[in-house]
């Protein structure tokens, strides 16, 4: 009985040996028993720079109608081309690197009007009925120096535009803020793994890994690897200008002589600095995080 019990041991053994040397990460989560990343298996610190910026908006956008109205669609049409014509003149006296301009135009019939056995007054959609044409000839303005964006924009207002529309401002980091911002993170990383390994009593060692996209740090050993997760805690604050240091993005230059006005329906000088108002860039927050694994002595 015993020379049969042992190889029947051993069999069950090896049987139950053989899932686990198969088993390759990733790991199903939740279960009991998964194989750790290779960094670990010595004492080791993964640590998360995590990194935010304040930076003011460097793009600005909005657009403006002008609207008129003949019983010709033609001189509805060139009608409002007149009144943009000059305009856009003026704003591409500022450069294509500095504000760009699209302009678009459209037309729509007037119909008769009449009031049905209600009295509610309804348009006559015939062909035959058309009183007038209505032509909208809309600006797009795009600023990309916000040194100019008050002129700018007074300019279009002092025009007597039909409507005019809200200002949007964005952010559009250049590559040296961002190659800045993610050395900050690799920095910041450094410095929270060296404080948390001395507050754990122990000696930061080597680098094991450098993960710029940070999903390294992000693997939950302990529940079923990988399981990423976002974010490194609180974000460490950086200073603006250490991020845009070597950066244009922040050099608010003056803003270039007003252009000369085209003739006709430019707005005067007197008319651009009565319709001025303050238009400040809001600020923008930007992030940047890097994964740092250490080893600890």
């Amino acid at each position: 009985m015993k020379r049969l019990l042992i190889p029947a041991l051993a069999l069950v053994v090896g049987s139950l040996a053989v899932p686990a040397l198969a088993q390759t990460p990733p790991a199903i989560i939740g279960q009991q028993y998964v194989p750790a990343p290779w960094w670990m298996r010595d004492p080791v610190i993964a640590s998360i720079g995590y990194v935010r910026v304040e930076l003011p908006a460097n793009r600005a956008q909005f657009s403006a109608s002008f609207q008129t109205v003949d019983r010709s669609v033609a001189e509805a049409s060139r009608q409002a081309a007149n009144q943009i014509r000059a305009l856009s003149q003026t704003l591409a006296a500022y450069g294509i690197e500095n504000v760009r301009v699209e302009t678009t135009l459209s037309t729509q019939p007037l119909y008769d009007q009449y009031r049905d056995e209600n009295g509610v007054l309804r348009d006559n959609m015939r062909p035959d009925r058309i009183e007038r044409y209505q032509a909208q000839a809309t600006i797009q303005v795009q600023v990309r120096d916000v040194a100019v964006l008050e002129r700018v924009y007074a300019t279009v207002v002092a025009s007597q535009p039909a409507s005019i529309g809200q200002v949007y401002f964005q952010l559009e980091p250049d590559n040296v803020a961002k190659t800045n911002l993610a050395a900050a993170a690799m920095r910041d990383a450094r410095t929270r793994a060296e404080n948390a390994a001395r507050n754990a009593g122990a000696n930061l060692g080597s680098v094991r890994v450098i993960d710029p996209t940070g999903r390294a740090c992000q693997t939950d050993v302990l529940a079923g690897w990988p399981s990423y997760g976002g974010g490194g805690g609180q974000a460490t604050t950086v200073d603006s200008e250490i991020v845009m240091s070597g950066s244009r993005m922040m050099a608010m230059a003056p803003p270039p002589p007003p252009p000369p006005p085209a003739p006709g329906q430019a707005p005067s000088e007197a008319q651009i600095e009565a319709a001025r108002l303050a238009l400040q860039p809001p600020l923008q927050v930007l992030t940047d995080q890097a994964c740092v694994v250490y080893g600890l002595n």
